[in-house]
């Protein structure tokens, strides 16, 4: 069924009625308004009588060539015939085909491929997450430019549009590419030397960028780490060394930083995107430079950066010298380093999102080229269509709404040099609360304060005495043996008398629950007021019987249960931080 024989006698070849949705990826059929189109099939024409069209195709065939056919309404239409299929070379210009074929000034055309890369670029809210994007919509295979590392359980096995996330990017020190032997450590085997926790909030409202400093002291975590021969060997861990010796150091891999970040913060890391030297240099270069401010001049020996007071733009070896000298601001130390970092990074976005960019087609080819090659992730996002769908996720986040901090720590009281850094056991454990139960630092919509009023509405109203709570209680993705030490808790010290341990649940969940009938709400109330359980961990449900034959609740401690008498509310409010936001433009002192 052609053009001609849906009443449309145009010319139009219906391989040119296949659009690309730039929503999914994927190609269309789009017909044009000019004209009632049927519903049905039009009539076979008898031999001989054929239109113009079908004769064409018919020699077409003949020729040799296979055109593969679609069903659309009800009736077989060909898919949409690539370049190479027609001969390698554009067909000529043929009624409104002419007219939907844009020219550049140089006289070449502009595919379809790169429209779509401008449009989707536009709301692109993290640079590294942003650039694969466009590697996406840049014809799939810059997916073959990005490297990928299996972690195992280190994260998550996929990515979910629906819930918050963790991302580590870590950019490491590893001297290779061209140009990056000469700096510093030229052997080093690529440390974790700059590291950003990146959580994105489940209502897509706010996110947090956590830096983690390079030299602060930690405990590594025994790594499981995959060998070339596809083998999985442990890496024992170590005590009390620097952070960035949880990559690189004794084989370990990128996984073995995630364990570590959750080592310290108690935060589950369920992705990484990890860059080297050129990343900077390449990503800066693509977008046409990047503005930064300084607030004294700065002529740096070790980084050889050169800069007047006030605003420049850096790219290339500029840029990677600018994110790298720690020696031009405030203690020169590393702590001041990563508020240069965060400055530059919230610049790079800014400039990602800006007009200049999104309007000029060569810079996003070239930003997409860049960041694939500058990209090593785990194999549970190494898709592009992955990386697409994190990035509009991502994207949905206001600028003003991106909080940068860092890890609140103190000098190491065991260094009469103080070289490292602890974590502040006093502020720290705040800030990891809040990122761990979704807590904005910065002011967001109304929503989720709506939200929250309703979780809290669950609450109120009768509770019951606790003797007459009646619960069973599951171990979800616990620690083994929560379910009887909760039972223990509640029954010695909360007098729950008629509480039961009902071992593990069928499946593992990463929130505590608790499901009661409608007639046991009043019990709920009181379980939930005694546990510290949040009003979003009450699920209205059906009661179970228990071992005495009687009707019960169900409590199924999840992964984020912190053991018996620790209350799983969160905080309403985030503590305050020493940090920006990613709309911000400072200069650095």
């Amino acid at each position: 069924m052609d053009a001609q024989g849906r009443g449309r006698a145009d010319n139009i070849d219906p391989a040119d009625q296949w659009v690309l949705n730039p929503n999914t990826g994927e190609y269309e059929l789009r017909l044009g308004p000019s004209a009632a189109q049927s519903q049905v099939p039009s009539p076979r024409r008898p031999a001989g009588q054929e239109g113009g069209g079908a004769r064409r195709r018919r020699n077409d065939m003949a020729a040799g060539e296979t055109r593969e056919m679609s069903r659309v309404d009800g009736a077989e239409v060909p898919r949409p015939r690539s370049a190479r299929r027609r001969g390698g070379e554009p067909e000529a210009p043929q009624g409104r085909r002419a007219a939907r074929r844009p020219v550049k000034k140089n006289g070449k055309k502009t595919s379809k491929a790169r429209k779509v890369l401008a449009w989707t670029a536009g709301g692109t809210a993290f640079v590294l997450v942003a650039a694969g994007t466009a590697g996406y919509l840049y014809l799939r295979h810059l997916e073959g430019n990005i490297s990928s590392t299996d972690v195992g359980d280190a994260g998550s096995k996929g990515f979910s549009k629906d819930e918050a996330f963790n991302l580590l990017v870590i950019g490491t020190d590893k001297r290779t590419g061209k140009g990056n032997e000469g700096y510093g450590d030229k052997g080093s085997v690529g440390h974790a030397d700059t590291d950003i926790l990146l959580h994105v909030s489940k209502d897509r409202t706010n996110a947090t960028a956590l830096s983690i400093p390079r030299d602060l002291i930690v405990n590594v975590p025994d790594c499981p780490t995959k060998q070339p021969d596809g083998s999985s060997k442990v890496i024992p861990g170590t005590e009390n060394v620097r952070f960035n010796t949880s990559l690189g150091q004794d084989g370990r891999d990128a996984g073995c930083t995630m364990r570590t970040v959750e080592e310290v913060t108690g935060i589950h890391v369920d992705h990484f995107m990890m860059a080297d030297f050129n990343a900077v240099k390449t990503l800066s270069t693509a977008v046409g430079g990047v503005e930064v401010c300084v607030a004294h001049p700065v002529n740096d020996k070790e980084s050889h950066l050169r800069l007047p007071a006030g605003k420049s733009v850096v790219e290339g070896e500029q840029a990677l010298a600018f994110v790298r000298t720690r020696h031009s601001f405030g203690n020169q130390g590393d702590l001041d380093r990563i508020k240069v970092q965060q400055q530059f990074l919230g610049s790079l976005m800014r400039k990602m999102s800006s007009s200049d960019t999104l309007t000029n087609p060569s810079k996003l080819l070239d930003l997409a080229e860049a960041a694939t090659k500058a990209l090593t992730v785990d194999t549970g996002i190494d898709k592009i269509g992955t990386l697409k769908d994190m990035a509009l996720e991502l994207k949905k986040v206001p600028p003003k709404n991106i909080t940068f901090t860092t890890v609140p720590v103190i000098d190491n009281p065991a260094e009469k040099v103080h070289a490292t850094v602890v974590v502040n056991q006093s502020t720290a454990p705040a800030v990891f609360q809040a990122i761990q139960n979704d807590v904005s630092f910065t002011e967001v919509k109304k929503k989720q304060k709506a939200a929250k009023d309703a979780q809290a509405a669950q609450l109120k109203g009768s509770r019951s005495a606790p003797s007459d709570v009646r619960v069973r209680i599951l171990n979800g993705g616990a620690q083994p043996g929560s379910a009887q030490e909760e039972l223990s808790w509640l029954q010695t010290d909360k007098g729950v008398l008629k509480s039961e341990n009902a071992g593990n649940a069928p499946a593992e969940v990463k929130n505590t629950t608790l499901e009661y009938a409608p007639d046991q709400a009043a019990q709920a109330r009181e379980l939930a007021a005694l546990m510290g359980l949040p009003g979003s961990a009450l699920v209205p449900g059906k009661s179970v019987i228990n071992s005495q034959g009687l009707p019960a609740m169900t409590l199924t401690l999840g992964k984020d249960f912190k053991g018996a008498g620790v209350s799983l509310t969160a905080p309403q409010k985030a503590p305050k931080v020493d940090g920006s936001t990613a709309d911000e433009a400072k200069c650095a002192s």
